[in-house]
This record gives structure tokens, C-alpha cells and sequence, in this order.
């Protein structure tokens, strides 16, 4: 029997209630049971953001209108102001129906759908609401997760996931109230092919305009949704170079797996040719690494071919070991000395003059104690005629061993390592000859520290033994050298309350003291295959030898004395400001130089001064001083600040002096020119969009004062117009004492969709410290929630 019934909206939501709500029975029967048990917290589906299509199945289906018949458990027919609620989906029309056995819904008229977050609007819908799979008529529609939105003349719904939109247009440009206003940009396509599950949309016969300009008509084009890992082409990256002339670089990402990836980067360089560049990355449970290759034929700058390959890989390899060794490698080789300078913008490991071949396994005890590594390390050196640097010594091999001990009786500490190692070399550039070399180094201290106060005396004794491949200066052929070492570091620690400035600090006071002992044996005729002197700083002031390495050891019979101040925020423990002084007294000459340094005689060192000052989470300064009392002035100054108010603005400067040698500025910053005339990020009335509509400042500046000439330079502006940002940078890097490189970069990204022109991100992050992203792909995507109407 066929039975027409109407009910009010509030009728429907009486009725639900007294469906939902429990007896009195029910309520009395479950409280002792409520009153006894303890109240636990359990997960719910109901803010997840996606529901599992098990779950979605007994989620209930609320339906809303003026007025509602329909066949029990066949069909529905909703009238005026209807509206479908299941799970993430609201369905709005002015006409529905829904028939059940089919989970079909057919609406008609101002019709308005919701799926978590996405909305799409249009006159006419037929959907299966669980397994949404359907069409909609010309819609309208916004996406949740980059607030693109469009037109088209149809959706297919293929799933929860995909759908196929028909005479598309898509954009991030967001409308201005305002007569014959348009979008900054606006792909049109004959279809997209939408993917929300690999977040990835593929258009058809597709033409992007830029202000009405076609700039990339194209028969195929995949972009990304989110910044989700997809394969296909990258946007290209264009500069023009005074070296390479016109640079095009094309990259193709290709997502192999969830564990591995590879992208290729072909190039073509007007006044050099092609070059052909790949990355290709793994990710396993044991190991990982990358993999970094170019090739160019024919490179017309050099009339030769030109290559590179950098390899990365570090993992564990199980051998039957109570615990797994460890496995690294670095790689790195190019065709020719001139690589680093007409390749100094590729991949980073390969634009340096030195590059390392290492290959190392190490073993570590389950407990710690003993440490082992096996190393191989060759460099290839890239020569410059006008600036020739002397190669380092390959190490074919070095093997270390270490064993540590940390409760021995009576409070002792103390370790054991021994390490050989053959170097090799060039004779004919580093003069002197190859070894190998030996050493057992033992220590052992006893701390004793409590609170306020701390004493480490320690004894070490350090035996080398040289087996050489050619006869010294004064005819041996081998070596030997031991020396024990006597220190004692200390020192004190006062705190009290302060206040300065209207703030209330915990103040402290940490004079320390160290004394080392070594006595002097001659090492003059040794060659020097790793030492070198330690650079003068609060790092290295207390430390046994003031040489790296273990070709030389200093002979030491001085006191240093330095102190510490520092104020702490009592609140959060953060330090505001650091104040430190250290000074060398010496009781001796030190004798054992590097060769051709003349021995030490000053009885007092430099005066090293230092200040850090982070007063506030805005400002930052820290500064260095080494100051010659004889002379009256510094010899080695660094003093570098920060200013950082808020998001994208930042300015930091440096000053380094090194008396006779350097003298340099440094300067960077990200900064909105729009400040200048008093704007604060308000729209300026440019009729293109609504947002920011500001121009940023970007640079960096190297400026050296000795030469009076700028080194190395970075200045360029990006303007952000909401929907699409605008970059131009100009770069000039020094490659040689007298040669360097220039290059323009400009880019154009489209906010939602895609970056044009050249890759300018990147040297941006390098050199600007703390440089932003005017849009961070790392933030979280919008809720569904957030759009849940």
C-alpha cells in the first residue's frame, strides 16, 4: 500500500532524538555500573578527517525540508529547501530524490554539494552518495586543500577520490568585488582528470593565460594538488648566464616507488650544448643514499666532454656480530680541474676544489666500550693556475680503534686508542714523502664535581712511530715519538638574583682555570700529513694541544684563566646574554711550531673577548674579539647581528676582520619594500586580486674592504600577488681571483599550480639566513571541518 506522508524539519529532529535517546530503564540499569567504573577515554571516527568505508556504511542518513514523502525503505522525495546529510556529504537543491535500494540521489535546482570540504554548485545532480559515483551539470567548483576553483560544463564522479571535469577552467585567483574583474591566471583545458588520493590533477588540451597572455599552451599537462610526490614533468627552469649564455633545464621526476625516486635534469646551454644531469634516490630498511651524475659532450667552453658523479650511501650491514657495522661512503669525481668554476652552480658536492672518495665501515659494542672503523679516503684536487692549494694526503687505509672505560675503581675514567693509517700523495706537490703512521694514545682523569664547583686532573701519554718510503732530511727512514701530557681544568659557578632593565635575570659567574704540562721534544724533521694550528676561540682555548691532528704536538707549560657570565630568564631558562673573556699565560716558549713558523715567546696571549645577546626573540648579536695588548688593537674581529621582527622581515649583518690577511662585510635580508611608503600589507588597489599585493626586498651582499671590490651578490624582489608570486634575482659569484659569473633568474609562481622560469627558491634558502617561503608548503592542510556546511 502506497502511503504519502509530510514532515516539518523540527518534526524530523524530534524524531531523531527520541531514536537516539535511551529508556529510563536503560539509564537507571547503568548507573551502579557508570558510578563503580572508571572513566576511560576512547577514540572516535567522528573527527577524523576521512571515514573508513567500513564506517561509512552504518553512519545514518539525516534528510531536511518543506515537505518529505516517500516509500518505506524505497524511495524519498524531498521539496523545498531539501537537503541530504551522510557522513562528510550535504547534499542542498531545491528538488530531491533519494532512492534507497540504489543508495541513488538525483537533485535538481540550486544544487549544492559538499564532500568533505570540496563544493561543487550547479543546476542538476545524479549521485550514489556511499560509493559517490555520478555527474553534475555545469557546476561551479572550489577545492578545500588550494582553494582553486572553476567552471565546467560537466563532473564525473568516478569515486570518493577521482572525477573527471569536462571544459574546465581552474585558478587560485580569488574574485574581487569590482565591475569586469578577471583572474591574474586561468588554465582551460578540454578536461582534468582529478586524483584527491595521489593528489595529482592531469589536463587535456590545456592553455594557461597569464593577464590574457597564453604562456604555456600545452596538448598534456600534469600538476600537483599538494605537494604529494608525483612522477611526470617539473616546471622548467630558465636563466640567462654570462657563462652558459640562455639556460634551460627541463626536469622529469619519476616516483618509482614509495622508497625510491630519480629525476632527470636535461639542459641546454646556448654557447655550451647539452647537458644531461640525473638524482637518483633510495630509501631501504638498512641503508639509504643518493646518487648524482652529468654528462656533457662536446662542451663548446672546453672543446671536451665534462662529467661529474656524486654518491652518497650510509646503512648497517648484519655479518653475525652482537651488534650491526656500519657502512658509509662519499663519492665524488669530475672530468677536469675547471669543473668547479664552469659548474659551480650543480650539485654541491661537486663545485668544491677538493673532493673526497671515502669509504668507511666502523663496529661499535653493544655497550659502547669499543669502537673500530676502517677508512679509505682520496681526494681529487682542482687546480687553479693563479691560486694553486697543496692536495691533502689520501688515506689508503686508516684503521682506528677505541676502547672506553667510565667506571673504572676509585672514580676513573679513561680510554685507549690506537690508529694507523698510510698516507699518500704527490711527492713532487707536497715535497716531502709518504708513511705510514702509527699511534697508541692512552688517557685517563678523575673528575670530581658537585653544584657549584668541578676538578678534572688527567694524565695522557701519546706514542707515534713513522715507517717512511724515502730517507728524511737527515737520512732515517722511521720515526718514533712519545710524549706524556699532564692537565687539570676547573672551575667555579656563582648565581644570584639580578635585575637589569626592568627584567629579572638569574645571574652567573663561571671564572675556570686549566694548566697543561708537556714537554718538549724535537719534532722538526717530522713531516706534517694532518696538523694543523687550532683557531683561537672560546672552542679550542682549553684544549691539551693546540694543534688538530697528530703530526705535532705542542710543548705547554701555561695557565689559561677565562670567565663566564651569563643571564638567565629564571621563567623559561632561556639565555639572554653571554659575556666570556680567556687569556694564555705562558711559562715557557713553545718550540714545536709548524715548518717554517718561528716558536712562540710571548709570555701572555691575545685577550680573547666574546658577547652574545639575545635580548629578545627580534634582536641577536654575537661577537668575537681578539685583542693584542702590545698593539693596542685586534687581530681577528667578528661581529655579526640580526634584526627579525616578524615573518619576512630579516636583516643580518657581519663584520670580519683578520689583521693583514681579510677584512669583510656581509649583508642579507628579506624585507617588504612596501614598509617604505607606511603599508602594512594591505590590498594597494592594484585590481588584481585580493591578498597582500607586496613587493619583498631579497639580497646579499659580500663587500671586500681590503680589495675595495664586491666578492660575491645576490639582489633581487618578489612581489606577491596572492593567486601567483613574482621572483627576479640577479647573482654574481666570484669563481677565480680575477674571474666570476653572472646570471639573471626570474620565476613565476602560480599559487596552487606551478613555478615557471628558473629555480630561485633554493639559492635564496643558501644565502639569505633565514630566509621564508612567502607560501610554506609545510603547513598543515585545511580540515574539512573548517568548510562543513
Amino acid at each position: 500500500m502506497r502511503r504519502r506522508f509530510e514532515l516539518t524539519p523540527l518534526a524530523l529532529a524530534a524524531i531523531a532524538a527520541l531514536q537516539a535517546a535511551p529508556s529510563a530503564a536503560q539509564v537507571n540499569a547503568a548507573a551502579p555500573a557508570a558510578a563503580s567504573a572508571p572513566i576511560g577515554l576512547r577514540t572516535s571516527p567522528l573527527l577524523r578527517e576521512d571515514i573508513p568505508s567500513v564506517v561509512r556504511k552504518e553512519l545514518p542518513t539525516f534528510v531536511y525540508g518543506d515537505r518529505i514523502s516517500g516509500r518505506t525503505n524505497l524511495d524519498t522525495t524531498i521539496e523545498g529547501h531539501a537537503e541530504l546529510r551522510r557522513a562528510d556529504t550535504v547534499i542542498r537543491a531545491d528538488r530531491m530524490e533519494y532512492y534507497q535500494p540504489d543508495d541513488l540521489a538525483k537533485a535538481r535546482g540550486n544544487v549544492r554539494i559538499n564532500r568533505a570540504g570540496n563544493v561543487y554548485e550547479g543546476p542538476l545532480l545524479e549521485l550514489k552518495i556511499d560509493s559517490f559515483e555520478g555527474f553534475f551539470s555545469q557546476p561551479s567548483y572550489r577545492f578545500l586543500k588550494n582553494n582553486a576553483y572553476g567552471n565546467a560544463s560537466r563532473v564525473d564522479f568516478i569515486d570518493d577520490k577521482r572525477a573527471i571535469i569536462r571544459d574546465v577552467s581552474y585558478t587560485t585567483c580569488q574574485r574581487a568585488d569590482y565591475p569586469g574583474w578577471a583572474p591574474d591566471w586561468v588554465l582551460r583545458a578540454n578536461g582534468i582528470r582529478i586524483d584527491q588520493e595521489e593528489d595529482v590533477g592531469v589536463a587535456n588540451g590545456a592553455l594557461l593565460t597569464f593577464f590574457g597572455v597564453p604562456v604555456l599552451p600545452v596538448p598534456q599537462l600534469s600538476f600537483p594538488l599538494s605537494d604529494k610526490r608525483k612522477s611526470g614533468f617539473l616546471p622548467p627552469t630558465i636563466s640567462l648566464d654570462s657563462v652558459n649564455g640562455f639556460d634551460y633545464r627541463q626536469p622529469y621526476y619519476w616516483n618509482i616507488a614509495p622508497n625510491r625516486d630519480l629525476t632527470l635534469y636535461p639542459t641546454l646551454m646556448t654557447k655550451r650544448g647539452i647537458d644531461v644531469a640525473g638524482e637518483f634516490r633510495y630509501l631501504e630498511p638498512s641503508y639509504r643514499g643518493q646518487l648524482r651524475a652529468d654528462f656533457m659532450p662536446d662542451d663548446r667552453l672546453r672543446q671536451d666532454n665534462r662529467w661529474g658523479y656524486s654518491w652518497q650511501h650510509s646503512g648497517t650491514l648484519g655479518l653475525g656480530l652482537p651488534s650491526p657495522v656500519g657502512m658509509a661512503l662519499d663519492l665524488n669525481r669530475v672530468s677536469d680541474d675547471n669543473y668547479w668554476r664552469d659548474f659551480s652552480r650543480g650539485t654541491g658536492s661537486l663545485t668544491q676544489r677538493l673532493l673526497a672518495n671515502d669509504g668507511q665501515l666502523s663496529w661499535t659494542s653493544p655497550g659502547g666500550e669499543v669502537a673500530t672503523s676502517l677508512r679509505t679516503l682520496k681526494w681529487q684536487t682542482l687546480q687553479d693556475p693563479l691560486a694553486p692549494i697543496r692536495p691533502p694526503y689520501d688515506r689508503l687505509p686508516q684503521l682506528n680503534a677505541r676502547y672506553t672505560r667510565s667506571d673504572l675503581p676509585l672514580g676513573l675514567v679513561g680510554f685507549v686508542e690506537g690508529d694507523t693509517t698510510r698516507f699518500h700523495a704527490d711527492r713532487r706537490l707536497t715535497l716531502q714523502p709518504n708513511a705510514q703512521r702509527s699511534y697508541v694514545l692512552g688517557s685517563i682523569e678523575r673528575p670530581w664535581q658537585a653544584p657549584g664547583w668541578f676538578v678534572t686532573p688527567r694524565v695522557q701519554l701519546h706514542s707515534t712511530r713513522y715507517s717512511f718510503d724515502a730517507p728524511l732530511a737527515n737520512g732515517t727512514e722511521a720515526a718514533a715519538r712519545t710524549l706524556p701530557i699532564f692537565s687539570v681544568d676547573s672551575g667555579l659557578v656563582f648565581e644570584r638574583p639580578a635585575s637589569y632593565f626592568g627584567r629579572s635575570f638569574t645571574q652567573t659567574l663561571e671564572p675556570r682555570a686549566f694548566y697543561v704540562y708537556t714537554p718538549f721534544r724535537d719534532q722538526s724533521l717530522l713531516p706534517n700529513y694532518d696538523s694543523g694550528f687550532n683557531d683561537f676561540n672560546f672552542a679550542t682555548v682549553f684544549l691539551e694541544n693546540q694543534f688538530g691532528g697528530n703530526d705535532r704536538i705542542s710543548d705547554n707549560n701555561l695557565l689559561t684563566l677565562g670567565a663566564t657570565s651569563r643571564l638567565i630568564d629564571p621563567d623559561t631558562g632561556a639565555e639572554a646574554a653571554r659575556f666570556g673573556v680567556a687569556q694564555r699565560l705562558r711559562f715557557k716558549d713553545q718550540r714545536v711550531t709548524l715548518p717554517g713558523q718561528a716558536p712562540i715567546s710571548e709570555r701572555l696571549s691575545d685577550l680573547l673577548f666574546g658577547a652574545t645577546l639575545n635580548w629578545t626573540p627580534q634582536w641577536a648579536l654575537d661577537t668575537t674579539v681578539q685583542y693584542n695588548p702590545k698593539t693596542g688593537r685586534s687581530e681577528r674581529s667578528t661581529i655579526g647581528g640580526r634584526y627579525n621582527p616578524t615573518p619576512y622581515r630579516v636583516i643580518s649583518a657581519a663584520y670580519r676582520l683578520q689583521r693583514g690577511l681579510s677584512e669583510q662585510i656581509d649583508v642579507g635580508w628579506q624585507w617588504p619594500i612596501n614598509d617604505l611608503w607606511g603599508d602594512r600589507g594591505q590590498d594597494l588597489g592594484s585590481g588584481r586580486g585580493q591578498g597582500p599585493n607586496r613587493w619583498y626586498s631579497v639580497g646579499r651582499l659580500n663587500f671586500d674592504l681590503k680589495d675595495r671590490k664586491l666578492v660575491d651578490a645576490m639582489v633581487g624582489i618578489e612581489y606577491d600577488a596572492c593567486c601567483w608570486i613574482g621572483r627576479v634575482v640577479l647573482e654574481r659569484l666570484q669563481s677565480g681571483l680575477a674571474t666570476g659569473t653572472t646570471r639573471i633568474m626570474f620565476q613565476v609562481e602560480f599559487v596552487g599550480f606551478s613555478r615557471l622560469g628558473s629555480s630561485v627558491v633554493q639559492p635564496l634558502r643558501q644565502n639569505i639566513p633565514r630566509y621564508e617561503l612567502l607560501r610554506d608548503p609545510g603547513l598543515p592542510a585545511p580540515s574539512r571541518f573548517s568548510n562543513y556546511d
